[in-house]
């Protein structure tokens, strides 16, 4: 026959299993938490081949793993344009979510894929530059410039509808892009195209010596062809994107274009006379309405 339990004892087992109720919904909290917490990769030694990011992930080739034995002259300098390499697909992935949204379906490719490019052969010109001094300098580099978005990022990207990221003042996430800041004429492609103007580079260059006449002669047709195809893109992509539309599909891209092709020009005349200084300064283009 059972008993009334005391007060006291009736307040004890109602204490006993709140306690067992908290504890119980604690481990279910944690246990959630748990099983939706996300793991951070960590990055190999000297691989810059991937970067994860929100909507989808930009992958490019690992280029250290195709370099010879580099020099202890060039080290320093080759070590900090790996370092450039992932800060690179760093940047184009916070870019690629800052984005999510923005742009027709050519966009990734026009505002993130086609920069990051252009960055690369800069960057990856510059390592092999850098061992050439000293030892045989690497050929086909630039065969690994070239970056690729994975399936989910590339829908996420590409289909207007999709859910747009906070942007605070506007176009933010492309700030880290240290080839495309300090350009004017970004005020949008809204209204007539205008015309993409840029610095003549043959009037800066020295003497060039006969054996780089031709390779020089080849990039500077390459920069004209460059101005054509902008101005070919501005036409075409009018009433397009946001405020930084110009800026950042045309004019940036552009820019990066140049800053290869620029380098090219004065690696060339470096190899049998003194190497040109501060041509870069040429690169940057602007838009007049």
């Amino acid at each position: 026959m059972s008993r009334a339990l005391p007060k006291y004892n009736k307040r004890r087992v109602a204490f006993i299993g709140g306690a067992a109720a908290v504890a119980l919904s604690g481990t279910v909290i944690a246990g959630f938490a748990l099983a939706g917490e996300t793991t951070s990769s960590s990055k190999s030694a000297g691989t810059n081949a991937r970067t994860l990011a929100g909507p989808g992930t930009i992958s490019c080739p690992d280029v250290k793993s195709k370099l010879p034995a580099v020099p202890a002259t060039a080290k320093a300098e080759v070590d900090r344009n790996l370092a450039l390499l992932n800060t690179q697909i760093q940047e184009a992935n916070k870019r690629l979510v800052d984005t999510v949204g923005q742009g027709g379906p050519n966009f990734v490719q026009n505002a993130i894929l086609g920069p990051l490019k252009d960055k690369r052969v800069a960057t990856v010109n510059r390592i092999a530059t850098a061992i050439g001094r000293t030892a045989a300098k690497p050929q086909g580099l630039d065969a690994l410039a070239t970056c690729t978005l994975n399936a989910n990022g590339n829908a996420a990207a590409a289909t207007p509808s999709a859910a747009p990221t906070k942007q605070a003042g506007g176009n933010t996430g492309n700030t880290g892009n240290t080839g495309n800041t300090g350009n004017a004429g970004n005020a949008g492609n809204t209204n007539a195209a205008g015309t993409i103007s840029c610095p003549d580079v043959k009037s800066k260059l020295p003497a060039v010596p006969a054996s780089a006449k031709a390779e020089v002669d080849r990039n500077l047709a390459l920069l004209n062809t460059q101005i054509q195809e902008a101005n070919k893109r501005l036409a075409s992509s009018v009433g397009q994107g946001g405020p930084n539309f110009v800026q950042n599909a045309i004019l940036g891209p552009l820019k990066d274009k140049r800053v290869s092709t620029i380098d090219r020009i004065a690696i060339s005349i470096g190899r049998t006379a003194a190497k040109p200084q501060g041509l870069n300064s040429l690169a940057a283009c602007t838009l007049t309405k």
